[in-house]
């Protein structure tokens, strides 16, 4: 991305005051206690076990680690994972 593109982004975040993780394409992740997992803007399901979760963002990977791991609901861009969370991590490609 040239310098001239992530000015007009930033300008256009702050003009029409739009969340910046829609802007630069960043995942949204929400948790419920250790239970829930909401995984918005992912580009897909990489790994999907019991104890272990990859998706694929525009910048590398997220990794969820636990136990009991169920898919509530997959989207194309939206995933719902319930079990016991251990812990996400963000990873560089």
């Amino acid at each position: 991305m040239t310098k001239w593109q992530r000015k007009m982004k930033q300008w256009l975040i702050n003009q029409f005051d739009m969340p910046a993780d829609v802007m630069h394409e960043l995942p949204r992740i929400t948790t419920i206690g250790q239970i829930h997992a909401y995984i918005e803007n992912h580009q897909g399901l990489v790994t999907f076990s019991e104890k272990e979760i990859l998706l694929k963002m525009t910048r590398g990977y997220v990794k969820v680690t636990g136990e009991n791991f169920v898919l509530k609901m997959m989207l194309p861009e939206e995933i719902l994972v319930e079990g016991q969370i251990h812990s996400v991590q963000f990873l560089r490609q």
